[in-house]
């Protein structure tokens, strides 16, 4: 029996044995046309030498990739599943569908189905029947393309494999608010025929075009026709408002997707022209009216009175106080919470230990952790009840281990050392 043995911060030598073990198990012998295509994939792509003197920011990449959406799920009970149901995202942020009987998007971005027997009630959904609704997925690929793992404080460069034929990109969102949920712990089995072809925890994962997603470089056989099995568990992050009690247990979904050789080559892919590349910029992420994108609110949509907005390690961070805690949160009293974000497109930056010290008068009145907490309102946030917050107080914010998410190039330099920061109340 096949035993998944891939985790977080595996390395690339237990990928490479994991799909030669599947392969064998499977008796498949299309690794040699595979191997033809990531050889082809090289020599016409290749992967971009990184920018010299990288700044420890974000900074602009070498190059940008469209993506190929192939499914979606969980949509208000309805999916988009199957062949003839892709959408190309090109590089200006905009999708082209491949057949004009299944989906259309006009110039404005607004997507509208042209055949209704494109969509289908959301009869895939499976798992904890409580929790299923909880969820909508999208599934997208682009070309495979290296990475970077986090440790703590350290990152560690994912190369491409000869037998990756895809960077498999999963977004998983609440439907009702479209509010991205970074901490959904999701899996991925791939089968072809009743085959399993890859199965993996892929990673969080923070990119410039896309924001907050899950993905990893996986194997396929070839063109065909494959099966993506989507799972999450349980949610560890604390929920609160209408959050409270849900994301509370297993749920999958499967989404059927066509792959195909010709079809990955026509995706968009452009590299950075003159000296942007390397600069302290981002690229401007993809506008996807069917998939929320994973922005966190402006400084003048966050409730409660905002207690300041300061930068460390590149990234931002606002300070808000409430004068009551949401609910599902047992302590009554003021709640403290601070977003954090990316400099330039306010993306989510999740799966941080963080702390603070509120002091008045020179003594301190709160000295604790700040706990990662999905709100319908605040979106993802770091938050604390304490007995009281008054003009003149002090808050002293340290990061004690800064965001473990893998990174996209641009983003892999980022958001690493941060020093402690103060706000005045």
């Amino acid at each position: 029996m096949y035993q998944n043995r891939f985790f977080r911060g595996a390395t690339t030598e237990h990928t490479m044995d994991r799909r030669t073990f599947l392969r064998a198990s499977a008796g498949v012998t299309g690794g040699v046309a595979l191997a033809g295509c990531a050889g082809l994939f090289s020599v016409r792509r290749g992967d971009p030498p990184l920018v010299e003197n990288r700044p420890a920011a974000v900074y602009y990449p070498t190059h940008t990739e469209g993506m190929e959406m192939v499914g979606m799920s969980g949509m208000g009970g309805m999916n988009m599943n199957g062949s003839g149901q892709m959408g190309e995202m090109n590089n200006s942020g905009g999708m082209e569908m491949n057949n004009s009987s299944a989906m259309s998007m006009n110039s404005s971005g607004e997507m509208s189905m042209n055949d209704s027997s494109a969509m289908s009630p959301n009869d895939s959904m499976n798992g904890d029947g409580n929790n299923a609704s909880d969820y909508a997925f999208g599934l997208m690929y682009s070309y495979p393309h290296r990475f970077w793992t986090a440790n703590g404080s350290e990152t560690r460069k994912v190369s491409i494999q000869q037998d990756d034929s895809v960077h498999l990109m999963a977004a998983v969102w609440e439907p009702k608010t479209r509010t991205v949920l970074p901490d959904a712990g999701l899996s991925v089995e791939i089968t072809q025929g009743g085959e399993v072809i890859s199965q993996e925890v892929i990673y969080p994962m923070l990119s410039q075009k896309m924001g907050f997603h899950y993905g990893a470089n996986f194997g396929l056989e070839g063109d065909g026709t494959y099966t993506a099995t989507l799972s999450v568990g349980e949610m560890s992050t604390r929920r609160t408002g209408s959050f409270d009690g849900m994301f509370a247990g297993p749920a999958s979904v499967d989404i059927e997707f066509e792959y195909s050789r010709s079809d990955k080559k026509s995706i968009a892919y452009a590299r950075t022209k003159g000296q942007r590349e390397g600069s302290r910029d981002a690229a401007t992420p993809m506008a996807m009216k069917m998939v929320p994108n994973s922005t966190v609110p402006p400084k003048n949509e966050l409730p409660g009175g905002v207690v300041g907005t300061r930068s460390s390690g590149d990234g931002r961070f606002l300070a808000t106080a409430l004068d009551e805690s949401p609910r599902g949160i047992d302590a009554g009293g003021p709640y403290l919470a601070v977003s954090a974000r990316t400099p330039y497109n306010r993306m989510v930056l999740p799966a941080m230990a963080l702390s603070g010290t509120l002091r008045r008068n020179g003594k301190s009145v709160f000295d604790g952790p700040l706990t990662p907490t999905l709100d319908p309102e605040l979106d993802y946030h770091y938050g604390t009840v304490v007995d009281s917050i008054e003009p003149g107080d002090e808050l002293e914010l340290s990061v004690e281990t800064p965001p473990q998410v893998a990174r996209h190039e641009g983003y892999e330099t980022a958001f690493l050392d941060i020093s402690p920061m103060t706000f005045s109340v």
